[in-house]
């Protein structure tokens, strides 16, 4: 048997790829949208993909299941529990508690682990070529290492109302009667990793093992006690901001996201046409740069979406293409790395970029306004605005300023000021200039506080040290 683990570190999302060798087939779990590794990977191991199954209507991120399957005539393998509310609308076969996907020697069972949603699977595979018995959890978001899933998604992003804390029962029941009764020897691949907004203290390390985890993860003793009042509250207390886009995400995976099919390569845009596409507002560009780079000078009305792991993080935060129908112009070095940008964007439902240029030379430019820390006090703002996550601000923050997280600052509009200047900041300047250019696009006159929250503590610790 093959498992292979293929981790996103912009997303830090896993799927996997389980295979038989001895009989050349595969199946994929929780694949995402660019495909091109399950395929390269399966053709690498002399396999053919013949299946593809997801363990929950995802939130972070846009599934590759529907396009994986279209590429390869695999067959689909979704939920049908959680009931009525939660049902996928598209084709492919339903499992339920105990139903079996069988691969060769290779057989997966379907375990309803409800809680961080209420269709939510897991898959426990067992290699019949070795044993008769399960080894392997794929725990999906249900189980990570050192942590669980957040039952609070489906209020933060999707519209629910309250139903934290039913998840929460489930998921203590879930743990109990499902996950703790298995052998501790089971070895548990989860779906997410540090990072992930879908829990609050996501271990690094990429797989654990139930024994391990009943030992040593948090919520082990309030189980070990049966402290289902004691599992709730802690579980719940402190859980990062969820991003705005996870309910968009919630609601295309539910009715099945677009295939995509082959993709062109992407064209390198004339520069003279791009300067007319801007000027007539035909085109959203998006500058790749760093945020220091973007200080320097940008292209007017351009997003900030810096080049590297984050990029359909932070894509999402500034594009929604829910209602953004223009295309997308990327700076990029050249066409290979805009490809992969392009891979990184349809992630996260970002389908529509037109092309790329390689300089902004020739562009129309403007210089985002930045204040200096020792000029706040004085300075005329109608909102100072923290675009951290909102553990961070109860951690330290700028006296009276407003905390709106970068990932729901554009859903949230309406607790910004109509007039005057808002200051923005982060820790650093990194998250601060992913939104505070999308605030700009909006028309939002925004100042951004030049080394945000980490420049302005050091300042006053220089010169104010008592208060700081």
């Amino acid at each position: 048997m093959l498992i292979e683990r293929i981790y996103d570190e912009d997303l830090s999302q896993a799927s996997y790829l389980i295979g038989c060798q001895a009989n050349g087939t595969a199946v994929v779990v929780d694949g995402r949208r660019d495909i091109a590794v399950y395929q390269d990977l399966a053709k690498k191991n002399g396999m053919e993909i013949i299946a593809v199954a997801e363990t929950h209507i995802h939130a972070d991120y846009l599934s590759g299941t529907r396009e994986l399957a279209a590429a390869t005539g695999a067959k689909i393998y979704v939920s049908g529990e959680g009931g009525p509310d939660w049902q996928y609308e598209f084709d492919g076969e339903r499992l339920y508690d105990g139903d079996k996907i069988t691969i060769g020697n290779i057989s997966i069972q379907a375990v309803h682990t409800p809680g961080h949603t209420p269709e939510h699977l897991s898959f426990l595979v067992t290699d019949g070529a070795f044993s008769d018995q399960p080894g392997y959890l794929l725990s999906g978001d249900f189980v990570f290492s050192g942590d669980l899933g957040r039952p609070d998604l489906l209020d933060e992003a999707a519209g629910g109302i309250d139903t934290r804390f039913e998840g929460a029962k489930q998921l203590f029941t879930s743990l109990r009667d499902k996950f703790l009764t298995l052998p501790d020897y089971v070895q548990v691949h989860p779906a997410h990793g540090a990072g992930s907004a879908c829990g609050k203290a996501l271990g690094a390390i990429p797989s654990s093992t139930v024994g391990y985890e009943r030992l040593y993860a948090w919520w082990g003793p309030y189980l070990a006690a049966n402290d289902e009042q004691g599992f709730i509250d802690e579980l719940l207390d402190g859980q990062p901001d969820a991003h705005a886009y996870f309910g968009r995400m919630k609601r295309e995976n539910r009715k099945g996201p677009v295939v995509m099919g082959m993709r062109a390569p992407l064209a390198e845009l004339n520069l003279s046409d791009v300067v007319a596409d801007l000027a007539e507002d035909r085109v959203i560009f998006i500058d790749t740069r760093s945020h220091t780079e973007v200080h320097e000078a940008t292209v007017i009305r351009s997003l900030n979406v810096p080049a590297g792991r984050s990029v359909a993080s932070y894509g999402a935060w500034v594009v929604n293409p829910e209602t953004d129908k223009k295309p997308l112009v990327l700076l990029a070095p050249d066409r290979e790395a805009a490809q992969g940008m392009w891979d990184h964007l349809v992630r996260v439902g970002i389908d529509n970029v037109g092309g790329f240029v390689t300089s902004i030379e020739g562009l129309p430019l403007s210089t985002p306004k930045l204040i200096q820390p020792e000029d706040l006090d004085s300075f005329d703002a109608a909102m100072v605005l923290d675009v951290r996550n909102r553990t961070e601000h109860s951690a330290g923050h700028i006296p009276g300023s407003h905390q709106l997280s970068g990932g729901r600052a554009m859903w949230h509009l309406d607790e910004l000021p109509n007039e005057g200047t808002i200051v923005t900041y982060c820790q650093s300047g990194v998250r601060n200039s992913v939104a505070a250019s999308g605030l700009r696009r909006a028309g939002y006159d925004v100042v951004e506080l030049d080394g945000s929250y980490a420049a302005w503590i050091s300042w006053q610790l220089e010169h104010n040290p008592v208060s700081a």
